[in-house]
């Protein structure tokens, strides 16, 4: 620790607890987002899976502890000392088992906050005081504001907080924009393969709002086929026809040799979207079975989703397949499985097993409808930038996350100081 830190409780940096409604609010269809402890997600909240509440709801639960800009939202069972830094721009309630932690600005500036809870000194203070459960873990309110931790002085937490928020920002704002854009291309795919909007524009000899050279290329006609009508000229095509579905490997049989080794690739790491933690299997696999950056993989059992893995090198574990096409472009394949993705959720979830999944022959009975190659070669200009970008941006959010927990523990320490924090972030 540097010798400027000053060690002092949170209570005397005057970092005030806030406690939050120890009850849960009946779920709405829509309004405010009600943030539980899993939408606590890598320092950040993660809005898309917090269920709704009403107003009168949210300014109830709100009443006692109403979330504040740079306000940060703490665990205090499951994963207790978990955190995640409140955004200016949504309006939330925060559930039980959860309290809030502002600085008064005294003597921690309160955008850095943020970075001083996720500290290594900050977790070993959650170390000293939890109180391990007969069902949960849990810190109690009493003990978080007599956590002691390093304190650097105002300028010094300023200037760290220069270095860290931009790249915490450029993850978020590249996580938004892959949201946007994903939602854009889901829209559009919809529009054109499945409801086959430009077709019916023209035979109601309506302005398909398209530019001319794609517009040109879409049919002013629907015909019969299996899977209802179709523009005339396409192809109805199965997904297990459309690529190669590769199921994973049993890992636990590939043990690593020789000090080479590959992470395992689960579920679990697919929905994180990183290999932190992850087991450890032959580097020595067949190529087939070894994932790389951009690859698409399916998990399809547990939890099924879709995804442009960005997480580094790894090998494929069984209930995952990697799938690949000589034939079609990847933004088609991605986009078609996501077309059927909440069907086979449902299948899965209708199983009577602990463990619902899908079959191959769901992949068979899942079908779309494809458009001629010149079509097809028109409709690659519009999605496979959008698509591409999104694992890219992704890619892109892994480096600076590594930057930034590289960084992170070494700046809070003293270990480096920010005029050498800034020379590697711009490196």
């Amino acid at each position: 620790m540097s010798d400027s830190w000053l060690e002092m409780s949170l209570e005397e940096a005057g970092v005030l607890l806030i406690d939050c409604e120890h009850r849960t609010p009946a779920a709405a269809e829509e309004g405010y987002p009600y943030v539980a402890i899993p939408q606590l997600r890598d320092g950040r909240i993660d809005f898309s899976t917090a269920r709704r509440i009403t107003r009168d709801d949210f300014i109830s639960w709100t009443r006692k502890a109403r979330p504040q800009a740079f306000d940060v939202v703490l665990s205090r069972r499951c994963n207790p000392g978990e955190t995640a830094f409140a955004p200016s721009d949504t309006e939330f309630a925060v559930g039980q088992n959860l309290v809030l932690l502002r600085a008064d600005g005294t003597k921690v500036y309160p955008a850095f906050l943020r970075w001083l809870v996720r500290s290594e000194a900050w977790w070993e203070q959650v170390g000293k005081f939890i109180n391990v459960g007969a069902v949960f873990d849990s810190l109690k309110c009493a003990d978080v504001p007599k956590f002691v931790l390093p304190i650097p002085s105002l300028p010094e937490q300023q200037a760290i907080n220069d270095v860290l928020g931009p790249l915490d920002d450029k993850i978020e704002l590249n996580r938004r924009m892959n949201e946007t854009l994903e939602e854009i291309a889901q829209a559009i795919f919809k529009s054109w393969f499945i409801d086959f909007d430009p077709v019916r524009a023209k035979m109601e000899n309506r302005d398909p709002r398209l530019a001319s050279e794609i517009a040109d290329l879409f049919p002013d006609r629907l015909v019969e086929s299996e899977l209802g009508e179709i523009p005339e000229g396409w192809s109805v095509v199965p997904l297990d026809q459309m690529g190669r579905f590769l199921n994973g490997l049993a890992l636990q049989k590939f043990p690593p040799e020789d000090g080479q080794w590959l992470p395992v690739i689960k579920i679990a790491q697919l929905r994180a979207g990183s290999v932190e933690g992850a087991d450890r299997a032959s580097a020595g696999l067949d190529a087939d079975y070894v994932v790389e950056d951009g690859d698409i993989l399916f998990s399809w059992s547990g939890s099924l989703e879709c995804v442009f893995w960005a997480g580094g090198r790894g090998a494929l574990n069984q209930h995952l397949f990697k799938v690949t096409s000589e034939r079609y472009p990847r933004w088609l394949l991605y986009l078609a499985i996501h077309q059927h993705l909440e069907e086979f959720r449902q299948i899965a979830a209708g199983k009577a097993t602990t463990m619902g999944h899908i079959q191959r022959h769901h992949l068979g009975d899942a079908k779309i409808a494809i458009p001629p190659d010149k079509l097809l070669r028109a409709c690659d200009k519009v999605f496979s930038p959008i698509v591409e970008g999104t694992w890219k941006r992704q890619l892109e959010s892994c480096t600076l996350a590594a930057i930034r927990d590289q960084l992170l523990p070494k700046l809070i320490s003293g270990e480096i100081r920010v005029a050498a924090a800034r020379e590697a972030v711009g490196a």
